[in-house]
């Protein structure tokens, strides 16, 4: 049975469109996948450090001369490696800040992009097979035809990552506008629910 790795980023719980769309992806998901098993990764639960030097040393130095303390600074990245590696597909839901990914998403990135285990040691990617949708809510719309459509960075750098890791199968479900259900222009319900055929085909 297929495994499903998801990847939420957003603070706000509840009141997280991107949370509500992801919730809304993986219901359909399980409904489309009997007997497959969900992984939840919450960063916002998970004590994410960024990009430290003892973690680049560790990084760099091969693993059979680790030292305890090198192996401890990647214990969590390990971790993290470890769910993406298992997994068959991989749910990523995320607000957009200023146009890309938060700090969040982006430190879980570096500590997943790994020389040797998810890239290969000549820069090919290593997680070939696996399927990926991007769950994503913005203020803005980035969609094609828009006038602000070049600034999709978060959509743009999402896909390079992926595609750099190896997975090449990527959907993007983009609830662009996101800011009318702050502002109280329309409900959550309404929202999401126009993206409803869009995430069912992803889920399938």
């Amino acid at each position: 049975m297929p495994n499903l790795l998801v990847i939420e980023t957003s603070p706000r719980g509840d009141a997280s469109v991107s949370r509500t769309i992801t919730r809304r992806f993986v219901d359909d998901w399980r409904a489309a996948h009997p007997g497959g098993a969900v992984v939840n990764r919450d960063l916002t639960e998970t004590d994410l450090t960024f990009v430290t030097a003892p973690w680049l040393q560790a990084y760099f130095t091969p693993p059979d001369q680790h030292t305890p303390e090198m192996k401890q600074a990647l214990a969590l990245s390990d971790e993290l490696v470890a769910e993406l590696m298992n997994a068959d597909e991989i749910a990523i839901g995320t607000p957009v800040y200023n146009y890309n990914v938060p700090a969040l998403l982006k430190a879980w990135i570096d500590h997943i992009v790994r020389k040797g285990l998810t890239l290969g040691m000549d820069g090919s990617g290593l997680l070939t097979g696996k399927k990926a949708t991007v769950l994503m809510a913005s203020g803005g719309v980035y969609t094609e035809g828009s006038p602000i459509a070049a600034r999709d960075i978060a959509t743009q750098y999402l896909r390079l990552i992926l595609n750099v890791i190896g997975i090449e199968d990527v959907t993007v479900v983009a609830g662009g506008g996101a800011k009318a259900v702050d502002l109280g222009e329309t409900t959550m319900e309404a929202f999401v629910g126009a993206l409803k055929g869009q995430i069912r085909t992803a889920a399938a």
